[in-house]
């Protein structure tokens, strides 16, 4: 489709440019104190500012990579984890878990694993976060930060570490981010006040919104005394097209289908083909208060309080042909019906008056995330030679559904058939017969179901010390030594609504329906999909209509309707000491250390009781059915060393040498899912709180040759060897038979701990072409295989993209920047949904912004993201089953920054 902004989008793409980046000089002493390895200094454009990275490159003990800004807003990108995803080794995905993709990136992963295994900090410290998607809260709940709650405007500097060393907090395996703010005394005037005002539009929903954030920031005289406000409100709407399957089904051998075509027995086919359109409104507000004192030359104490809550209301409406309803009906399809890798991708069904179409409906009001932290920070040097540093604080993350109105209706018609033609391509889909544009060819209520209300609550208390030691013996230059502590509790609470039949005798009748007020999908929904037939012109209710038919007709008693299957409670206690030495010599230097860490774990994990009285403290009263609660304790200890070593090969030659175990704890959801027993089969479904914590032993070798001034051309080998990497299967676990009062080993189906290696490549190259042009271009392969665990296993990693890349060209001068830039990531497992795997296909994305300094105090700019509007592409077990295809359109920021 065409926007307004066609003309200007059109201008862009012609362009290579990047938003002019710039850094205070004390940045490097943010409040995570970056070591020696990755302090930063001015940089006040782009070139200057990649002349500071190759700096901090080269002088590095280890891997580290640093992206940093100077004014309020000036990111390289829109979003921190599109601003981290164009350096080596680094990958984003654009949502947390079940809700499909969107057009902002949402998670950042390293070296082709999942997110849950890179750390994300700020400040050096943990934060909360919470998921807005309701999926996330009750279901795939894992470790990764949501960056959708971290605005570019809160960055002082990001600094990506790719090896370990002992003095960092545990809890990346791959590698950790760390998301460091501005300090009020490192202000070059005693007062700065910086503001940035604008609009972004998305063209999809043809909507303009407003976007504002500033800074104020005073210090005394003597530069003893500071104190800095930051406030960013951001609002957008977000239109996503999209066609979803919603998994595979198998045809039963023994079906009245299979009986008929015994060809069929035990082919797949999609659960249903719908016309997905998804609308939201995000709102996202807050802010950062930062107060820093120097009382004396040697003590400085810091204070910040952050909050960040984002606003996430959404419509998601999905008209449906169902072919589980029709086959699960014994319905067999007519000739003509091909199969193809074990995929029934074309099918025509009789009209035999079985229901052949779903309309789900689900509006969420009030839908959000939130984070916030509050730390407190010390740093006194004692005398020349100890330095001691302290941290405490807490972080706490919400995400909450607190109510999801659902309208499922089913459809009528003559008949229904579909065609798949491999992922990336639109299916091929219809009910004939039947009347799109108006609800007349509704014949019932499906169910009502679906969390809601649904809420989960993510909470981290620390306390940590840090010494530094100057020694001067030999080459141990420096002994750093230090010990930290953490309380993390982690907890979900849902209530699995149903109809209510106490209100109304039979709601799921056509006359207890809303009245239809006429509204319908957008007259151009489907259009950017890449063509296909399939439903488009569809009937549909507003939110507020399908929110108070769902607050009528829906049951969400608390005690009748709990779901604690949805349900867990998760509490750990994680204490680390660890001690390490900076090295130096001719020609060299590096570091050694180990971390030594211990983490004590509860998990109050739900289980189905088999009748209201056989367990003592049996709970009753829910639809779910009755359970008990038990809570399961862990120990874990782990010893980390860690050695980091650089060598100056020549003046522009450089090599590196790192290797270290890291570890990293399960998901949540993985440890705490409900548990369901079967005292007569031994078998058993659910979490497994016994998951061991993962580990790994990395290994990274590299080179760098600084063959001119700004430039680089760099080559690296890294391996990872992991343990106890969480997949999919099944374990022999001790659980108590109710039944027979004793002890029993139970076949788990559930999560369970394996071996995994990744190994890759990484490529970068960077060099001014003159004129104020200059290219950068880097590629990282990775290869990752999980031990199968059972003989279906694929030997698929989350994550693992062999081949990604990043191309950027650029200009600037004195008035005026351009950078043009493309990202790509090959095809990855994504994990499991509904029963189904996942993958998401290779896909690129085109970004590009332009600046314009009017004057010292003004700049303007222009952002423009999604630019060759990609398309999210995910298919199940191969290419012959797509899942889903998403359009989410192109969005353009312009803005007018000011300071003083």
């Amino acid at each position: 489709m065409k926007s307004n902004l066609t003309p200007i989008a059109s201008a862009v793409a012609l362009l290579v440019m990047s938003t002019a980046m710039s850094a205070h000089a004390q940045q490097a002493e943010s409040k995570a104190e970056p070591k020696a390895n990755t302090q930063e200094v001015v940089v006040t454009g782009i070139r200057a500012s990649l002349q500071q990275s190759l700096t901090q490159k080269r002088n590095a003990d280890s891997l580290v990579e640093v992206v940093t800004a100077e004014d309020i807003g000036k990111m390289p990108d829109k979003n921190i984890a599109d601003a981290v995803q164009r350096l080596p080794g680094v990958t984003i995905s654009s949502a947390g878990g079940g809700e499909g993709g969107f057009d902002e990136n949402d998670r950042v992963s390293m070296r082709g694993t999942n997110p849950s295994l890179t750390q994300t900090t700020i400040n050096g410290h943990a934060v909360a976060s919470g998921d807005w998607f309701v999926l996330n809260q009750v279901g795939n709940v894992g470790r990764s930060v949501s960056y959708t709650l971290l605005p570019s405007e809160l960055v002082g500097s990001v600094v990506v570490h790719k090896s370990s060393q002992a003095d960092l907090v545990e809890g990346g395996v791959t590698g950790s981010v760390d998301i460091i703010t501005r300090r009020p005394l490192e202000f070059k005037k005693q007062v700065t006040v910086e503001a940035a005002i604008g609009t972004v539009y998305a063209d999809l929903p043809k909507t303009s919104d407003p976007q504002f954030n500033g800074l104020f920031n005073w210090k005394n005289d003597a530069n003893t005394l500071g104190f800095m406000v930051q406030a960013f409100s951001e609002k957008r709407h977000l239109r996503r097209d999209g066609q979803e399957t919603l998994g595979y089904d198998t045809i039963d051998p023994a079906s009245a289908v299979a009986v008929a075509h015994p060809d069929l027995a035990g082919v797949q086919f999609p659960h249903v083909v719908g016309s997905a359109l998804f609308e939201q409104i995000r709102l996202r507000q807050g802010g950062l208060v930062a107060l820093q004192m120097k009382p004396t030359d040697d003590l400085t104490m810091d204070f910040d309080y952050f909050t960040s809550k984002l606003e996430a209301t959404n419509i998601n409406h999905n008209y449906m042909v169902w072919n589980a309803n029709i086959i699960g009906q014994g319905i067999s399809p007519l000739p003509g019906y091909v199969v193809k890798n074990n995929t029934l991708i074309s099918a025509s069904f009789p009209n035999t008056g079985t229901t052949r179409g779903l309309y789900d409906q689900i509006s969420r009001p009030g839908e959000n995330a939130s984070t916030d932290f509050y730390s407190f920070d010390t740093k006194y040097k004692a005398n020349d030679r100890l330095t001691v540093r302290t941290k405490l604080g807490q972080s706490k993350g919400i995400g909450d559904t607190p109510a999801q109105g659902l309208f499922s209706s089913t459809i009528g018609g003559t008949g229904a058939s579909y065609t798949l033609h491999g992922v990336g391509n639109p299916i091929d889909a219809s009910l004939p017969g039947v009347t799109t544009s108006t609800p007349v060819n509704q014949t019932g209520i499906d169910w009502i179901y679906g969390a809601s209300p649904a809420k989960t609550t993510d909470k981290e208390v620390w306390a940590q010390f840090d010494a530094d030691y100057k020694l001067n013996q030999g080459f141990f230059s420096t002994l750093k030594f230090g010990a930290r502590f953490a309380e993390h509790k982690r907890s979900t609470e849902a209530v699995g609504q149903g109809p209510n039949f106490a209100q109304q005798a039979d709601p799921f009748d056509v006359k207890n329906f809303p009245a239809w007020g006429g509204g319908t999908y957008p007259s151009n929904f489907g259009s950017g999909l890449g063509g296909g037939s399939f439903p488009t012109n569809i009937w549909l209710y507003n939110p507020d209509q399908v929110s108070a038919w769902t607050a009528t007709m829906a049951n969400r008693d608390p005690v009748a309707r709990r779901n604690w299957g949805a349900e867990f409670s998760l509490k750990e206690r994680d204490s680390a000491a660890y001690v390490m030495s900076n090295l130096e010599g001719d020609g060299w230097s590096g570091n050694v250390g180990v971390r030594i860490v211990r983490t004590e774990e509860k998990v109050l994990a739900n289980f189905a009781a088999p009748d209201a009285t056989s367990v003592p403290g049996t709970i009753v009263g829910s639809a779910f059915g009755p359970f008990y609660q038990k809570e399961v304790a862990n120990t874990y200890n782990d010893v980390l060393p860690s050695a980091n070593l650089r060598f100056d090969l020549s003046k522009d030659l450089v090599a590196r040498a790192a290797v270290s175990k890291t570890m990293t704890r399960p998901d949540y959801s993985s440890l705490g899912g409900a548990v369901a027993l079967d005292d007569l089969t031994h078998k058993a479904t659910g979490g497994n709180p016994n998951l061991k914590p993962i580990r790994s032993t990395n290994v990274d070798f590299s080179l760098e040759w600084y063959f001119a001034p700004k430039s680089l051309l760099s080559a690296g080998v890294y391996y990872m060897d992991l343990d106890n990497y969480v997949s999919f299967g099944q374990s022999k676990v001790s659980y108590y038979n109710v039944r027979f009062q004793k002890q029993d080993i139970y076949d788990l189906t559930s999560f369970v701990g394996t071996g995994a290696k990744v190994k890759g490549l990484e490529l970068s190259y960077q060099q001014p072409i003159g004129a104020g042009f200059g290219v950068l271009a880097n590629y990282t392969y990775a290869d990752g295989k999980a031990d199968k665990v059972a003989p279906t296993d694929t030997g698929e990693m989350v994550g693992t993209s062999k081949n990604t890349y990043n191309i950027a060209g650029y200009f600037e001068n004195d008035k005026f920047n351009a950078r043009l830039a493309w990202n790509y990531r090959s095809a990855f497992f994504n994990g499991i949904d509904r029963a189904s795997a996942q993958h998401q296909d290779s896909v690129g994305t085109l970004s590009a912004s332009l600046g314009y300094r009017i004057n010292d105090n003004l700049s303007i700019s222009l952002d423009a993201l999604n630019l060759n509007e990609p398309k999210l592409k995910m298919y199940s077990a191969n290419a012959d089953q797509p899942l889903a295809i998403y359009n989410n359109g192109r969005q353009f920021y312009l803005m007018l920054r000011g300071k003083l």
